[in-house]
């Protein structure tokens, strides 16, 4: 059995150092922090070079220039990822920059607030599309490299709203989703050193979530919130983005197919 001291870090080594990371969503809207703009800088305030991927230019740029300003290196590819060529892009740009590929966080996603009687197989399509295939793709591309380097770490960022009930049906079916193939890549790549996981966020303080709850014109005291967790406080971005750090890191060397609600309690609340 291996001891403590096997699995300490050394003195003053960041947790992520050396390695190179994929974030996909690396932006957010506004002024607020999404879940991957803070998981892009949490794990380059450990250590990671990160790819930062996002449709849009100028949220990437921000994200780009947080971790520039604390000493740590990033490159972007702006792509929408339905593109045909965008994870042959990705992989070539983690590569060439530098030189491997270690983690992976698809965080990327498509929300439809269609009813589930008007939803149209177009706007099925749309969230399907962008919440699994395009992880199921990107997977597919950067999982030879990991192997190369020795294994890796890939964390699909998933929803409560694929457990419970609550969330639009395109959106919670997709996210279902990336729990089966979590599971399935698992158990399919462990023994050549990749470990997969799925995060499930509650109902987190993100610009993706106050923009949706703005357009739903509910109340936004009744969703969500502290008032929905056991814990009685409302979470943030940065509670996803130190799960996902956790889970990509030598501390989390031990797991894999896993399903971590972060959600304050939430999904363990019966009303």
């Amino acid at each position: 059995m291996a001891d403590a001291a096997s699995h300490a870090q050394p003195s003053g080594m960041k947790r992520l150092q050396g390695k190179v990371a994929i974030v996909t969503g690396a932006g957010s809207k506004g002024s607020g922090v999404g879940t991957g703009k803070a998981i892009a800088v949490r794990f380059a305030q450990e250590g990671a070079s990160v790819v930062l991927v996002d449709r849009h230019e100028d949220r990437l740029a921000e994200t780009r220039g947080w971790i520039e300003r604390e000493g740590g290196k990033a490159a972007v590819v702006v792509s929408d990822l339905t593109a045909p060529d965008v994870n042959r892009r990705i992989v070539d740009e983690a590569i060439g920059q530098f030189g491997r590929i270690d983690l992976m966080v698809s965080n990327a996603a498509a929300y439809s607030q269609a009813k589930f009687l008007e939803t149209s197989p177009e706007e099925l399509r749309q969230v399907v599309e962008v919440n699994l295939i395009a992880p199921f793709l990107l997977s597919q591309a950067v999982i030879p490299h990991m192997i190369d380097a020795g294994g890796g770490s890939i964390t699909y960022i998933s929803s409560i709203l694929a457990m419970r009930g609550g969330g639009a049906s395109p959106y919670a079916a997709s996210k279902a989703g990336l729990m089966g193939l979590t599971t399935s890549l698992a158990n399919t790549f462990g023994t050549q050193g990749i470990r997969v996981n799925c995060i499930a966020p509650g109902m987190v303080d993100t610009p993706m979530r106050n923009e949706l709850i703005a357009r739903s014109g509910v109340d936004p005291s009744k969703i969500g919130g502290s008032a929905a967790t056991s814990l009685g406080v409302a979470g943030d971005a940065w509670d996803v983005a130190n799960a996902a750090l956790f889970l990509g890191c030598d501390e989390g060397s031990y797991l894999t197919g896993l399903l971590l609600p972060v959600d304050g309690g939430t999904t363990t609340r019966m009303g």
